[in-house]
C-alpha cells in the first residue's frame, strides 16, 4: 500500500513516529490523503472517505469551497507576503467585532495556539499577576503557557497530559478545576489573590464536545467578575461552529474579557489565528503598549482572503445552514441503538459517541469511555469509508458540504 511505503520513510526523516502531530498516529500507520474536495477525502491507496474530520474542524464549508479557492486564487495574483499592513486585516477585524459584542479590537496571528499563548501573556499583563486557571482536559494548544498541564486533545489520547520540557518554575503557575464545577473555582479563587485570567473552552472541543450545564457559563462569568480575574474564552473550535457571533459566548449569552478564535476564520484550512476583546485590554499590545506580541506571518493577505469569503458565505447563509447543520447530527444520533444512545452528544455540526452509558460533564467521565471500544467502532467506520478522528478524545464535525447520503451513510454505518 501506498501509505505504509510513505510512513515507513517518514519514520526515518519526521520524528514522533513518523507524524507532524500525534493525533495522526494511527495504528498499524495513517492514511495519506491525495487529495480533497466537497466532504470526501482520497487517500493515496485510492480511498474515498466522507470526512467527518474535517481538519479538526476548520472546514465548516467542506474542502476546496469554491468561494473560499476564488479568494485564494485571486490573493495569489497580487503576492501572498507584505510585511506591512493590508487593508484586509480591517476587512476581517471589522467582521469579528461586529459579530461579536464582546470584541473592541483585534490582534491576527499565525494559530490557535499562538493565540492562546498571546491571550494569557496580555491577560498577565493588564492584571499584574501570575497565576492562571484552566480546565482538566481543556486544550490551549501546545506552547509553554503552562497549558499542557491536563490537557485534552492528543495528549489524552498519548496518555501524555504533561509534556517534558515544560519547566517547574511555569507549571507552578498553572491551576486546574474541573469543568461544570463552579464551587471548586469559587474555592481555588478565595484563597489565590494572584490569579490573571480563567481560560477555558466554553464547550469542551477536544475531549468532547462536552457540555456545559445550564447556568453554568453564566456563573463562572460571575465568579471571575467578584475576584476581579480575566475571564478568556477559547472559541478556537467553536468560533462560528454553533452560528454567527463566535459559537459559544453568543449561543450563551456570555460576554468574556478575551477571546482567541482561529480555524473557521482563516476560510477553513489556511493558517490563523487570532486575539481578542476589550478594548483596554487589548490596548496594551505592543507597539503601543508594554506586552510583546509579534509574527512575520501574522495577517498573512491569503489567510485573510480565506476567512472573509468564508465567513461572508456563512453570513449570507446563516438563514438555513446551521439549521441544516444541527439537523444532520440529530439524524446520526437517533439513528444509534437504544443502548448506545446515552453517550452520544451533539451541538450544531459538533457531535461524538462516547463509549459510556451517559454524556461526560467534565474530562475524568470522558477518561472513563471504553477506549477499546472506541477503537473497533473507529475501525468499523474507515471500513465503511468514513473517516472519523482516531481518538475517543477528539470532536466530529458536519460541514455544509455533507449531503443527505453522506449523512445516511454516516447514520448506517454506526451499527
Amino acid at each position: 500500500m501506498r501509505s505504509e511505503e510513505l510512513f515507513s520513510e517518514a519514520q526515518t526523516l519526521i520524528p514522533g513516529g513518523g507524524v507532524s502531530s500525534p493525533v495522526r498516529a494511527i495504528k498499524p500507520y495513517p492514511f495519506y490523503t491525495r487529495k480533497a474536495a466537497g466532504s470526501h477525502l482520497v487517500t493515496e491507496d485510492g480511498e474515498d472517505l466522507i470526512d467527518c474530520c474535517l481538519g479538526y474542524g476548520p472546514l465548516i464549508l467542506g474542502h476546496a469551497h469554491p468561494a473560499v479557492r476564488e479568494a485564494i486564487c485571486s490573493c495569489t495574483e497580487d503576492g501572498w507576503l507584505y510585511g506591512t499592513p493590508a487593508e484586509k486585516e480591517l476587512t476581517l477585524a471589522r467582521m469579528l467585532v461586529a459579530d461579536h459584542p464582546s470584541v473592541d479590537m483585534v490582534r491576527f496571528v499565525s494559530s490557535g495556539s499562538e493565540a492562546t499563548m498571546a491571550a494569557i501573556r496580555l491577560a498577565r499583563g493588564f492584571t499584574n499577576r501570575e497565576d492562571i486557571i484552566k480546565i482538566e482536559g481543556g486544550f490551549h494548544g501546545a506552547h509553554d503557557g503552562g497549558v499542557l498541564i491536563k490537557a485534552g486533545s492528543g495528549a489524552t489520547t498519548m496518555g501524555v497530559p504533561d509534556s517534558a520540557g515544560v519547566i517547574p518554575d511555569v507549571v507552578k503557575h498553572t491551576l486546574q478545576v474541573p469543568y461544570n464545577d463552579t464551587e471548586a473555582l469559587s474555592a481555588l479563587l478565595e484563597n489565590n489573590d494572584n490569579v490573571a485570567a480563567f481560560i477555558l473552552e466554553p464547550v469542551l472541543g477536544n475531549v468532547g464536545p462536552v457540555l456545559p450545564d445550564e447556568n453554568y457559563l453564566a456563573e463562572v462569568r460571575k465568579i471571575t467578575e467578584e475576584h476581579d480575574v480575566l475571564l478568556i474564552f477559547d472559541e478556537v473550535i467553536t468560533g462560528y461552529r454553533l452560528g454567527i457571533g463566535g459559537g459559544a459566548q453568543v449561543k450563551y449569552g456570555i460576554t468574556p474579557d478575551l477571546t482567541t478564535f482561529g480555524k473557521i476564520i482563516g476560510g477553513g484550512g489556511l493558517p490563523i489565528g487570532c486575539f481578542s476583546g476589550r478594548r483596554d485590554i487589548m490596548a496594551l499590545t505592543a507597539p503601543a503598549g508594554p506586552v510583546y506580541q509579534a509574527g512575520t506571518f501574522s495577517g498573512n493577505p491569503l489567510s485573510l482572503s480565506a476567512g472573509i469569503a468564508c465567513l461572508q458565505y456563512l453570513r449570507n447563509n446563516r438563514g438555513g445552514l446551521y439549521q441544516m447543520l444541527e439537523e444532520n447530527a440529530r439524524i446520526i444520533g437517533e439513528s444509534l441503538p437504544t443502548n448506545k444512545v446515552g453517550g452520544f452528544v451533539h451541538l450544531g455540526s459538533m457531535f461524538k459517541l462516547f463509549f459510556r452509558k451517559t454524556p461526560p460533564r467534565d474530562y475524568r467521565e470522558a477518561k472513563q469511555s471504553d477506549t477499546e471500544a472506541f477503537s473497533v467502532f473507529w475501525n468499523k467506520m474507515r471500513k465503511a469509508g468514513i473517516f472519523l478522528p482516531p481518538s475517543q478524545f477528539e470532536t466530529n464535525f458536519l460541514s455544509v458540504a455533507h449531503t443527505e447520503e453522506d449523512v445516511a451513510a454516516i447514520a448506517g454505518g454506526i451499527f
